[in-house]
């Protein structure tokens, strides 16, 4: 269907819910689906909660660029690919009505249907644009979006409802209508064609996924990912897998993002001099940032930590600060004992600390040289904001607990999904697959002063 005009009443969405109800009784319980013929484990729920939802992760931090899940989408459902993003909050894939400066093809964009389609004046238009309200000049207009990335890209479109199939760890199926964007024009996507068809916005906001299963309390408000330096990893949406002994961090109340407590930054077990780091946990950065200052602290202690090391500097296009050795290095566990490791210990907390190793800030290229994964966040437009990216959190556990507004992490074999599973997720993920959006512009202004929000609303109408 063309870009050009019509209109999303209350009505249509009404009948889109009535005929839904109709194509999918009991949709929103688990119990009522069938489980499918290979064994469960069927997990106890948590106080009326159904369970939790694993997905196989694909993707490594290079030379891809991200990790990513699959989901279906639609009746009949189609399969696409997000990339996951702790950075942001809404969901959207890319679609076909027809698409602007989409990177699939046409067969495999979202088809969207006019009777899917937000209005306006719906709820879920104005959780999109919270904190702002929607600017719409009649009530029964679409609901609209636009999103800017801090690495100068953008997506535009609008926002509709559909079906959502997904699979509980107690092997129940379920289908559900899930607010998400259907994207028609992207701009300046990165330096690789993305492969997924679109961002899983995993942040705290109330447009996301896990929000919004949430509220049909179908699952806990907490997702965990486990990323592995081999490539892929797994998913999980509420808090079966939740493991105990986990180092628990507080994050600030009412943000959209995971904005850690201030850190102060040791290096090689030393206090550098460096304090009241704020950092954010964000899935959705191949890379960690630092701002200008800190960066620069940190690549001089680097730097004089290789005196006297048989490496010497070299240019390579994958990063902006690299090292060759005396022969090309096959993977970071050869050069890993020439560097030291970082550490950010978090105040206002008991000894909390993140222990970046040298394989959490490091990769090895396809020239065989070492380059430095912690950039200059200034430089990429991020201002002061600090960012711990995908690099600094592979062999980890991450664990996002919105309700009780904490964040963890404990080291974890991320090869694999947990044994614990039914074993039609059992299987070797260990799959190379993956660009890069990374954290919304709106909250990190490259200029300070800048108040320009997200999500502006174009007269472009399905």
């Amino acid at each position: 269907m063309d870009v050009k005009k019509s209109k999303a009443t209350v009505a249509l969405m009404m009948m889109f819910m009535m005929l839904f109800l109709v194509n999918f009784p009991g949709c929103f319980s688990a119990a009522s689906q069938q489980p499918n013929n290979k064994k469960s484990t069927h997990l106890k729920p948590h106080n009326g909660f159904h369970s939790s939802f694993l997905f196989p992760v694909t993707g490594n931090v290079y030379p891809l660029g991200y990790y990513s899940i699959s989901l279906s989408i639609g009746n009949p459902p189609k399969v696409f690919e997000f990339d996951i993003d702790t950075g942001s909050d809404l969901t959207w894939v890319q679609c076909d009505a027809p698409c602007t400066g989409c990177t699939k093809p046409i067969d495999h964009l979202y088809k969207p249907q006019k009777h899917i389609l937000v209005s306006c004046e719906h709820p879920s238009c104005g959780v999109v644009h919270f904190p702002e309200s929607p600017h719409c000049e009649k009530p029964d207009d679409q609901c609209d979006f636009e999103i800017d990335y801090v690495d100068h890209g953008s997506v535009l479109g609008v926002v509709v409802a559909d079906v959502f199939s997904l699979r509980f760890m107690n092997g129940s199926l379920i289908h559900l209508p899930l607010t998400f964007g259907c994207a028609y024009d992207l701009k300046n996507p990165g330096p690789y064609d993305p492969p997924a068809a679109g961002v899983l916005g995993l942040s705290n906001g109330k447009a996301s996924i896990l929000s919004q299963l949430r509220s049909f309390d179908l699952t806990r408000n907490v997702l965990g990912h486990c990323l592995s330096g081999k490539g892929g990893g797994f998913l999980f949406l509420g808090d079966d897998l939740v493991p105990s002994g986990m180092s628990w961090m507080p994050v600030l109340a009412n943000s959209k993002h995971y904005l850690s407590s201030p850190a102060e930054v040791f290096f090689d077990g030393k206090p550098t001099g460096i304090k009241d780091l704020k950092v954010v946990f964000d899935s959705g950065s191949s890379y960690t940032y630092f701002g200008f200052q800190v960066y620069e602290g940190v690549l001089t202690l680097v730097r004089k930590g290789l005196t006297k090391k048989p490496l010497d500097t070299v240019q390579d296009k994958a990063l902006p600060i690299c090292w060759k050795g005396t022969k090309p290095f096959k993977s970071v566990h050869d050069v890993k004992n020439y560097f030291s490791t970082l550490t950010l210990k978090f105040k206002d907390t008991q000894n909390i600390q993140l222990e970046l190793q040298p394989e959490a800030y490091l990769i090895v290229t396809e020239d065989g040289n070492a380059c430095f994964g912690i950039l200059n966040g200034t430089e990429a437009g991020l201002g002061d904001l600090n960012v711990i990216g995908d690099i600094s959190l592979i062999g980890k556990m991450v664990v996002y607990d919105n309700e009780k507004q904490r964040i963890g992490w404990i080291s974890a074999d991320c090869n694999r999904l947990p044994n614990s599973l039914d074993s039609n997720y059992k299987e070797d993920i260990q799959q190379p697959y993956a660009a890069n959006f990374g954290i919304l512009e709106e909250n990190h202004p490259k200029t300070q002063g800048s108040s320009e929000s997200n999500f502006r609303v174009r007269n472009r109408e399905l």
